[in-house]
């Protein structure tokens, strides 16, 4: 298992980008969503894939820091995890397809204090990637 990324909500999306940039984020992709709100996808220019996914949702207005959005591991197999962590005690959720039936397998588990941890298998075929 591994950390995949953080998400970090953010209420002025160009100028968190215009942050992260300065930082030396690189910019992978953007996914738009129909009610205005989207993710960006960035990574460091020495990590294969993304690391930090800001989101923005003007909707909600104003950002009030108080933690992070969700943070994702990436497991080997999502049924033996989940199987494993059931056995343990935890109450992880149900399996869900986000992608449909040839996407990721996730499930969420929160941690004790509320901290939501989303449990992430990629298909085959490996995880999103932008050139």
């Amino acid at each position: 298992m591994k950390t995949v990324l953080f998400a970090l909500r953010v209420s002025d999306l160009e100028r968190s980008l215009a942050f992260y940039r300065t930082v030396g984020y690189v910019d992978l992709g953007t996914v738009p969503f129909d009610d205005g709100s989207s993710l960006v996808w960035l990574r460091l220019p020495d990590e294969p894939a993304v690391s930090l996914e800001l989101v923005h949702r003007p909707a909600d207005g104003a950002v009030e820091v108080s933690g992070f959005q969700h943070f994702a591991i990436e497991v080997e197999s999502l049924s033996q995890t989940l199987e494993r962590l059931i056995a343990a005690g935890l109450q992880p959720g149900e399996p869900e397809l986000p992608g449909g039936p040839e996407g990721p397998k996730t499930s969420w588990l929160l941690d004790p204090d509320g901290y939501r941890i989303e449990l992430v298998e990629w298909p085959p075929s490996g995880p999103p990637t932008f050139e």
